[in-house]
Order: C-alpha cells, then structure tokens, then sequence
C-alpha cells in the first residue's frame, strides 16, 4: 500500500541511527502496531542527537582554546574522582545513573524505555551542566581559573565518553563519530611509560 515514506529518503535525511532510535522507542518493540511518522524521527535528532553533539561540540572547542596555550589534556581519572564542585559530582551521578538504567532495561529487554531517559541526560547535560558551568569550562573563574577549566574538562570528557559507550548498541553511528574523537586524547601505554 506504500503507506510509509520511502526509508532510504528518511535516512538520507536524518541518518540510521535517528531511524534506529525511532524505532526502538516505538510501539513495535512492545508488540504493538507502528504508524510510521517521519516527524517522530526528526524529533529524536532534535532531543537525542542535538543535545549531546553541542556539549561535545562545546567540550572540543574548550579543549582547542585550553591547548592553544601551550598545555595539552591528558584524561585523568583520578582529577575526575577527586572534583568537589558539586555539579562535577551531580553529572558524574546522573551518568552513572544512566548507565544502570540502560544495563538493567536492556537485562529485561524494555528497549522502549532507553530513549526517554537518553532525552532526559542529554537535557541535564547541556541544560544544567554546561549551562551552569559554561565561564568555569572556558577558565575565566578567578585565581583557580585554570585549574577548575581542566577538571571540568576531565568531567565533561568522562561523562561524554561514558555516554558514547552506553548508547553505542542504538545508535553506533554517531557514536562511533564522538568516540573516535574522545580517544585521541588518550595516551597509548608506551606513550605513558616514556
């Protein structure tokens, strides 16, 4: 009957791993039947994939002006487990929050429940985290400017890349993108030992 969009156009328009995510939060996954909206796949690049590509945009851009000083970032767990600022360890939390959630609905096959929490961390992470810590992020806070930056940094950077992980299996695509970034910053063991 050809009552759907053609699904080559749909990816071509807003990628697989829009098409992916829409169908996994569909009524299908529950057994249900689907009416297929093209809009509802928009929605997920505009609550999923908008949100996290402009707080790792904005983690690339800070880390661009952090090394243009001369200074290169290097991940550090340890800076990551030793932040006192209370929205570093709220963002932490949430994350690890997250990633249990997602292990334990993927354990009971509720594949439909993983978008709505996705939509609710992308929406804590670039409206509360790097909102409230935008001036922080960029060093411009006070004596410590520099120091708070690079643990901010180390923050975000770990939060980013907890995220890219845990939402791989939906969405492998964009994940494979952030990742890839992410890792050039990690020093390879021999790199550590010289």
């Amino acid at each position: 009957k050809k009552n759907y969009p053609d699904p080559n156009i749909v990816i071509q328009r807003y990628g697989a791993d829009a098409l992916r995510m829409y169908l996994v939060n569909s009524p299908v996954v529950r057994g249900e039947s689907l009416k297929f909206r093209e809009d509802g796949v928009l929605g997920v690049v505009k609550e999923v994939f908008l949100p996290l590509y402009n707080a790792f945009r904005f983690f690339l851009q800070n880390i661009e002006r952090w090394e243009a000083t001369g200074r290169k970032f290097l991940p550090s767990v340890d800076k990551v487990k030793a932040t006192t600022n209370p929205t570093d360890v709220w963002i932490q939390a949430e994350a690890q929050n997250l990633i249990k959630f997602v292990h334990d609905e993927m354990q009971a096959y509720r594949l439909y429940t993983v978008m709505p929490a996705l939509v609710r961390f992308g929406t804590q992470l670039t409206n509360w985290y790097v909102r409230l810590n935008r001036e922080r992020l960029k060093g411009y806070e006070g004596q410590n400017g520099d120091e708070e930056a690079e643990t901010g940094l180390q923050v975000l950077y770990d939060v980013l890349l907890d995220v890219s992980i845990i939402m791989a299996p939906f969405t492998p695509f964009i994940t494979e993108f952030f990742y890839q970034h992410l890792r050039k910053f990690q020093v390879s063991y021999a790199e550590r030992e010289n």
